[in-house]
């Protein structure tokens, strides 16, 4: 009994052994080494003899096919080649995934031109249209306005009351210096004039008035602000080459809007009539600007999207009471319709 079962131990130990072998070569590369040494080769044949004469008398395993021996640094070699390392691999072009940690350094990009128009950008020359006539016409109203103020500073007993009162809105903003001409000029306009409408006031959807105009009655709506603001400032000495209308598109209340840019130092600063503070114009993240308007003329900008990401639903101050959202339908370039159309200003 107990030689029985030395014997089919025996005959289990050499099984597992021959079958490890088997499939060994059957994951191995089928290619025999010609390096297999002497050592390997009689081990092979005692395995074999072994296995015949434990298992199986009758059946010549040898027959069968032949274990594969393989080298330790062949498999590696194998595996290099396969995940792309190696003289011999292969290698795949691929983008890493996002959920691949990385400690190389990110590629340079080249920062994108400054402009020197205010947020940074570049206009050009915008095309006839709508707004060269407005801008033409305001600016022949401008003229009567300065000839008005200069018959006042000589005969200042004949001198109309509004001019009176713009003139020495303009005094006081020449008595400061820097930044505090452009903070009194904001406050101070923002102050005499209460915002309507021009639907209220004329019954027009969109008119521009001069400063004169505007004293008159008190009243005005955003581009009559910026207008009025323009003219004190440059009445006050400040360089018109540092001064801008811009119209705007405020994103954060989804309104058509018009600012004066005003920039000294090198810094565009945005006087606003919604607020009584200076904006910096990286702090103007909801407005995108759309036209730039001064002593040249109007001219559109570049690339509005260009410089800055506009934030999404920006906190801003709220809009004037009856401030609108229209839009026209104006064709301003010759031959082809400007996308979007051109904004209506409330």
């Amino acid at each position: 009994m107990t030689l029985h079962w030395e014997l089919q131990r025996k005959g289990l130990c050499a099984l597992g052994a021959a079958l490890a072998a088997l499939i060994v070569a059957g994951v191995t590369s089928p290619a025999r080494s010609d390096e297999v040494s002497a050592q390997d080769a009689l081990a092979q044949d005692t395995l074999a003899q072994d296995t015949q004469d434990t298992l199986a008398p009758g059946i010549d395993v040898a027959a069968r096919a032949p274990a594969t021996f393989f080298r330790i640094n062949d498999v590696l070699a194998k595996l290099d080649a396969m995940r792309g390392r190696g003289p011999k691999a292969v290698r795949l072009a691929a983008l890493t995934p996002s959920n691949i940690a990385t400690d190389a350094a990110p590629e340079p990009r080249p920062a994108p031109a400054k402009g020197d128009e205010p947020f940074g950008l570049f206009t050009f020359r915008a095309p006839e249209g709508l707004l060269w006539q407005k801008w033409r016409g305001l600016e022949a109203k401008l003229t009567r306005d300065a000839e008005t103020m200069r018959r006042c500073e000589a005969d200042a007993a004949n001198c109309p009351s509004n001019a009176a009162q713009f003139l020495r809105l303009v005094g006081a903003v020449k008595s400061k210096s820097g930044r505090a001409r452009l903070d009194e000029a904001n406050r101070a306009v923002n102050m005499v004039v209460r915002y309507v409408s021009d639907y209220a006031q004329h019954g027009e959807a969109d008119r521009w008035s001069s400063p004169l105009e505007t004293f008159a009655t008190a009243k005005g709506d955003c581009e009559d602000y910026a207008i009025a603001k323009y003219v004190a400032l440059h009445e006050a000495g400040f360089p018109r080459e540092d001064l801008r209308l811009v119209l705007v598109r405020d994103r954060a209340v989804r309104q058509d809007h018009a600012v004066l840019a005003a920039r000294i130092e090198g810094q565009w600063l945005v006087l606003d009539n919604r607020r009584s503070e200076l904006i910096e114009e990286s702090g103007a993240t909801n407005l995108a600007p759309l036209f730039a308007i001064d002593h040249a003329g109007v001219h559109l900008f570049a690339a509005p999207y260009a410089q800055r990401q506009l934030a999404g639903p920006a906190e801003a101050a709220p809009a004037a009471s009856g401030e609108g959202t229209a839009w026209g339908n104006v064709d301003i370039a010759a031959g082809a319709a400007w996308p979007g159309a051109l904004p209506l200003l409330m």
